[in-house]
């Protein structure tokens, strides 16, 4: 594994732009960055990578199968008592999901670590299954890199192939919330991969979803919902008046409610519990005293966190390195610390995408921090031994 610089592309900005990712530069600062490139051998993305990610997902679904039987596990996650019922029927009737990620800390030896499972609203996957796959193919058709060189990325392919198996007998409503860029890209990708797959779509703000007297979700025209993927997480679901009239809509969601275990860090203390000693696995606890100071060589980290918010770390060197956010109304974990490896000046993390139940792809995100961010960089990735 190293990072390796290239040219950009003339007109790069145009190019993605062209492929509806309007968002590749925030505040002025690049998101998306095509001055380098992270190579990896074929082995290190098939044993490395690919096959942990393999593991990784199926050890989740047993662990969700353990939590739906028990009452105190439920709890242990702060699932709301109310909603215990949604999140383990969704399990037991089976209802299919699409997509989720793994981030792991990875350096190119040795077995990559979990740090954290994203299963439920994953965002960069545009990014991932599509930019730096275009940017790929004109890099081999410019002569910059080798005709060889190949990406582990099926992403697009996966994703229409799994779409594809919710059948198309009804429309299927694509959500996210109203001026986030970022996530109407995502549910754009997706709504071009369920067209493949011969769904019908149609875009709705979270905001203007309604109810009807009979208690189904309608969009502004006043139809029924029957499908919805939303871009909205469980957890925030459930404390929304929304929550209350899912039970009882009638509307499928994606990701299913099950998806609220998988998705919140509560589950890595689980992980660490039933498979101690895996080698991709971290130690991690639910924290007992999350207002002390974090211990060296320790990562605290709330069960609803996203894009690095919340999070505290000490290095086993004393480095202390902190980001606030808006996640302080539920437990928090207490993991080892697997620091991210870092590349120049830049520490890089690997998001290992899952499609159905099938190992999809990777993407690279990088930052100046130990502490990847919504701002950290994505840059693409190049297989070639």
């Amino acid at each position: 594994m190293e990072k390796i610089r290239i040219a950009e592309r003339p007109n790069w900005q145009a190019r993605v732009e062209a492929q509806g990712f309007g968002f590749h530069t925030f505040d002025g600062e690049r998101y998306w960055d095509e001055r380098a490139y992270y190579r990896f051998t074929e082995r290190q993305v098939t044993h490395d990578l690919e096959s942990p990610t393999r593991v990784l997902h199926q050890m989740c679904l047993e662990v969700v199968d353990r939590v739906v039987q028990s009452e105190q596990l439920l709890t242990e996650l702060s699932i709301p008592a109310a909603f215990h019922d949604l999140v383990r029927d969704s399990w037991r009737r089976a209802e299919p999901h699409l997509y989720g990620r793994f981030d792991f800390s990875y350096n190119g030896s040795g077995p990559a670590k979990l740090l954290e499972a994203n299963y439920d609203t994953p965002t960069s996957l545009l990014e991932a299954g599509a930019i730096q796959l275009l940017w790929l193919e004109e890099q081999i058709a410019s002569g910059e890199l080798p005709a060889q060189a190949n990406q582990f990325n099926t992403l697009a392919e996966d994703l229409v192939r799994a779409l594809a198996t919710f059948g198309n007998a009804s429309p299927w409503w694509f959500s996210a919330i109203a001026g986030s860029s970022e996530d109407r890209g995502t549910t754009d990708f997706l709504r071009r991969m369920a067209a493949h797959a011969g769904i019908d779509t149609r875009h709705i703000d979270l905001q203007d979803i309604g109810l009807d007297t009979q208690g189904r979700f309608i969009d502004l025209a006043g139809e029924p919902i029957t499908r919805l993927f939303k871009l909205h997480a469980w957890e925030h679901i459930f404390e929304e008046p929304f929550g209350q009239a899912v039970a009882a809509s009638g509307t499928q969601f994606i990701e299913p409610a099950w998806k609220a275990i998988i998705s919140n860090k509560g589950i890595l203390p689980l992980l660490w519990r039933f498979f101690e000693g895996h080698p991709n696995l971290l130690p991690a606890f639910v924290d007992p005293a999350p207002a002390k100071p974090v211990a060296q060589g320790r990562v605290r980290k709330p069960f609803f966190s996203r894009e690095g918010a919340n999070i505290e770390l000490c290095t086993e060197q004393g480095q202390r390195v902190e980001e606030s956010g808006p996640y302080t109304d539920a437990p928090y974990i207490l993991q080892a610390m697997a620091p991210l490896p870092r590349f120049g000046d830049s520490y890089t993390l690997i998001g290992s995408w899952v499609v159905g139940d099938v190992p999809a792809g990777i993407g690279i995100r990088e930052d100046d921090s130990l502490i990847t961010k919504d701002s950290s960089r994505f840059l693409p990735h190049v297989v070639l031994d």
